[in-house]
């Protein structure tokens, strides 16, 4: 039960971060050993907990776009356009080659490695960003919104952060740093909702209600975390930007590579 509650922390903690929840996890089960319910059910069940909190959070804004997407012209419209396009690349890769990316790459070397070079991407990145042209997300072209979704399809290469990839490909399309995370974090509902359903269609024969306290308090911890988290983010990421995850990705991935080492 206590390593249920830490995976629901780390998940709360990360998944909203450009640090990678999935490495994390990943690292965090290898070090301490967590087999949890069959079938990935508990994984899938910590990150619907933590998407549930973003959409607590933004209730407000999202209820906003679904009355007014329906009239042309209107930012609502353009809102819900742009998070559209930014899901197709991710949709389309993602139900191409999840089995070949999990089988192939779902271990801990490949985390760290993914944890040190998108340390070193967003280091590179922030300090090269010039003045942003883009201030809110109906103003992102569908270019833009469609490069960001590239971005975001790297993120299935766990260590990547699909976070950190949306993030910094917005940055690179001039997107401001505060709208970059709003956008990155409506995405993720649509994304990992549909992530989700998919890797349970996936292993339906696998699936199994053993371990629901396990599920329970993993799922409770990773909403409550992700609550505290994204309102976080959102209040100082425009002071602070993103290099301080940048070297938290580096650190990590070498001292984990150290770690992995030792055995």
């Amino acid at each position: 039960m206590f390593e249920a509650l830490l995976m629901g922390v780390v998940e709360g903690l990360t998944e909203f971060l450009p640090i990678s929840s999935t490495g994390h996890l990943i690292l965090l089960g290898e070090l301490i050993g967590f087999r949890g319910p069959p079938g990935k059910v508990f994984e899938i069940s910590i990150q619907l907990g933590a998407i549930l909190a973003v959409i607590v959070l933004f209730r407000r804004r999202l209820m906003q776009v679904a009355l007014g997407m329906r009239k042309p012209g209107t930012p609502e419209r353009f809102f819900a356009v742009n998070i559209a396009l930014a899901f197709i690349p991710a949709m389309v890769i993602g139900a191409t080659l999840h089995g070949t990316i999990t089988g192939l790459l779902f271990n801990p070397w490949v985390v760290c490695v993914a944890l040190i070079l998108g340390g070193v991407a967003i280091i590179v990145i922030e300090r090269r960003i010039t003045t942003p042209s883009i201030r809110s997300i109906p103003e992102m072209g569908p270019l833009a919104a469609l490069l960001i979704g590239f971005g975001q399809a790297l993120a299935m290469i766990p260590g990547t952060s699909r976070s950190g990839a949306t993030i910094i490909t917005a940055l690179l399309c001039g997107v401001d740093r505060r709208t970059a995370a709003e956008f990155s974090f409506i995405l993720a509902i649509p994304t990992m909702l549909a992530a989700a359903a998919y890797s349970l269609f996936k292993a339906r024969a696998e699936l199994s209600l053993d371990g629901l306290a396990q599920i329970g308090v993993g799922f409770v911890a990773a909403f409550l975390v992700a609550l505290v988290t994204v309102r976080w983010v959102m209040s100082v990421i425009s002071r602070i930007g993103f290099t301080p995850f940048g070297w938290y990705r580096i650190a990590l991935g070498l001292v984990m590579l150290v770690v992995l080492s030792l055995g």
